[in-house]
């Protein structure tokens, strides 16, 4: 059985208090609703079979006992459903009262967890009725119609790689909640029946504090909350439901509700367990626990997700809304600049060399420098910019470099590599018709050589201009673009590099500027290396060799994000440009992208220095140590 992903809800039925064959119907209902979705989890409300604000009433013999009949009917409702489900009911157990979380499973219990922590300010006086859970681990309950349930806050429901832990509303708000422990031990999911009610502005704080749980713990975080027909005495409830995944909200509810309401969600099982299997920090945790986990195995008959609905971003590297977007930029280039600002502060020196090409890469390293060399007050004419026409350089390239360069006020130079890499040809004795990778490199190298000397003559920091994805797939000259005395791209991926661009375009450039800038967007990726076509345009387009920029972005987020399989990453892509590319094509280069990534792993051994931008780096000092002879027929 497939445990990739899973599909969850949170649930707020509507409720009559103490009016439990009511609560009951519309708890049975909901499930019903979860299961037309293909749900295979779902957590309700605390307390919600009696509903939360019964407040005296839980001490009337009459009301426990009804209860205790309705999880026995919901046992019953559950016996032939494939979904867990948590309800949260009272516990009458050795003379206390407890606020319980009920895991049932195809007609049984699996488990009893109380609540940790029972909060007596404020609005709150739970501990006139309720006791307190904290510490109490591996007992077990007898009820009429069940006998030795397991009773404590350390279960943990297993199914395959699928772990779900459980707290009750307070035990989230508390300094250590009883999640993060069970998390350490394993839990990847965590469902909270919570009666939360609500405040001005406390909606916002709730949401944080389920999506910064959520994030801390490497799990996904269930959130379910009393609604609007809980006593109104003194508080009124809003039905709050949240569900997280490591930080990012997936799913909120519209609160206030007025009638049986989920939410349901895709959870990424794979994708938590690749972040803990990184985070050193995480996995050298658990020895802190006060508690052993109690495991409790039960197994789902399947795990279908009906209709695939989880969004899954074609650019994951680039925020979809533009507001967000715009600030990802500004904070690249702060990253950017600052990085390169402490290179020259440390190397005491003032200038700066870099070989411009018209394209894309070469002017975002160009706009990093300018902001570097305004911040440190340092003049424009101390940046060498200089251009290196040759066999396939084009007129449209050319000049948006030339007019790019002398527009920002560089100390643009022009020196033309023909005659030497002619030269070199005889050389080598290789012959000039024959446009082989040799032809290519002996062009990238001669201008690295250039670029290389000049820095030497000048006294200048030689800055790199090549992007993270051209190291993935190893689309650089070795010893010639690749290298550089600090590279300033080398962690910002190609769609990323648009973007950037696009940034400085439309918020810092003059319109002289901008207009050079969104021609530079608009032109072909293409190293113009080989000769020009007969109307004198970019004959060797990068992607109709390589694939399309945006698939390799893709793949190598998901390939280094979460360790993904081929089988997988081809899921999510098939899904992600299902309008785009038909599944062969997809295949092809998925493939290419594999091959090249372990073939092309020499280059990126040795890479200058440069700072990491985002999450997915491959540097080998620190973010991919990886051997450059691992054979790739296991990934394929």
């Amino acid at each position: 059985m497939d445990t990739s992903f899973i599909r969850v809800s949170a649930a707020c039925p509507v409720v009559n208090v103490a009016d439990i064959k009511f609560n009951l119907n519309n708890i049975e209902s909901c499930i019903e609703e979860a299961l037309k979705e293909k749900s295979k989890f779902i957590v309700f409300p605390e307390l919600c079979i009696t509903a939360y604000t019964c407040a005296d009433l839980f001490l009337q013999q009459e009301l426990l006992e009804k209860s205790e009949s309705a999880i026995e009917s919901l046992c019953e409702f559950s016996k032939n459903k494939d979904i867990l489900i948590a309800v949260g009911a009272p516990l009458h157990f050795n003379n206390c009262l407890y606020n319980c979380a009920y895991i049932i499973f195809k007609g049984n219990i699996l488990g009893i967890v109380p609540k940790s922590y029972i909060p007596n300010y404020s609005e709150f006086y739970e501990k006139r009725w309720f006791t307190e859970g904290l510490g109490i681990l591996g007992k077990t309950v007898n009820l009429p119609f069940a006998k030795s349930i397991p009773f404590g806050t350390n279960l943990l429901f297993t199914c395959n790689n699928i772990k779900i832990g459980f707290e009750i509303c307070e035990d989230l708000w508390v300094t250590i909640p009883p999640s993060s422990y069970l998390a350490l031990q394993g839990a990847n999911i965590i469902a909270n029946l919570s009666a939360s009610n609500e405040l001005v502005s406390k909606a916002d704080y709730r949401k944080s504090l389920v999506s910064s749980q959520s994030a801390r713990c490497m799990c996904s975080y269930l959130y379910a909350s009393s609604g609007v027909f809980e006593s109104s005495t003194d508080l009124l409830f809003s039905g709050h439901l949240l569900i997280s995944e490591n930080g990012l909200l997936l799913k909120e509810n519209n609160r206030f509700q007025r009638e049986n309401e989920i939410i349901t969600s895709i959870i990424d099982i794979d994708k938590l367990n690749s972040e803990r299997l990184k985070n050193i920090s995480f996995r050298n945790s658990p020895s802190i626990c006060p508690f052993e986990v109690c495991e409790i195995p039960f197994e789902f008959s399947n795990l279908e997700l009906g209709v695939f609905d989880r969004y899954i971003d074609k650019h994951p590297f680039v925020p979809s809304n533009e507001y967000k977007r715009a600030l990802r930029c500004k904070e690249i280039f702060n990253i950017q600049s600052s990085a390169l600002a402490k290179r020259f502060s440390y190397t005491g020196l003032n200038k700066a060399i870099v070989g411009i090409s018209g394209g894309l890469d070469s002017t975002l390293a160009l706009l990093v420098i300018v902001k570097t060399f305004d911040m440190l007050n340092l003049p424009r004419k101390n940046i060498i910019t200089i251009t290196m026409p040759g066999f396939g350089t084009t007129d449209r390239t050319y000049m948006n470099a030339v007019n790019l360069c002398k527009h920002l006020g560089t100390d643009f130079r022009e020196i033309n590599i023909v005659d030497a890499c002619l030269q070199h040809f005889k050389d080598i004795n290789h012959p000039i018709e024959k446009h082989d990778v040799t032809y290519e490199n002996v062009q990238a190298r001669e201008r690295t050589q250039i670029l290389m000397d000049v820095a030497n003559k000048e006294g200048g920091l030689l800055i790199g201009t090549g992007d993270l994805s051209e190291l993935a797939l190893g689309w650089c000259t070795y010893n010639g673009d690749h290298m550089s005395m600090y590279s300033v791209n080398c962690s910002i991926p190609k769609t990323l590099v648009k973007y950037l661009v696009k940034y400085v375009s439309d918020k810092e450039a003059s319109k002289e500027a901008s207009e050079i800038l969104l021609d530079i967007l608009d032109t072909p990726i293409s190293p113009e290396l080989l000769p020009k076509d007969v109307n004198g345009k970019i004959a060797q387009k990068t992607e109709d060799i390589v694939g399309p920029y945006e698939l390799h972005d893709f793949f190598l987020y998901y390939f280094m994000k979460q360790g993904a399989t081929k089988s997988k990453i081809l899921f999510l892509a098939k899904e992600a440009f299902k309008a785009d590319y038909a599944e062969d094509e997809i295949i092809k280069w998925l493939d290419k992208f594999i091959k090249r990534f372990f073939t092309q792993q020499f280059k990126r051994s040795a890479l200058p220095d440069g700072p990491k931008v985002g999450t997915i780096s491959l540097s080998p000092r620190g973010d991919l140590r990886m051997p450059s002879d691992a054979s790739f027929n296991s990934f394929l």
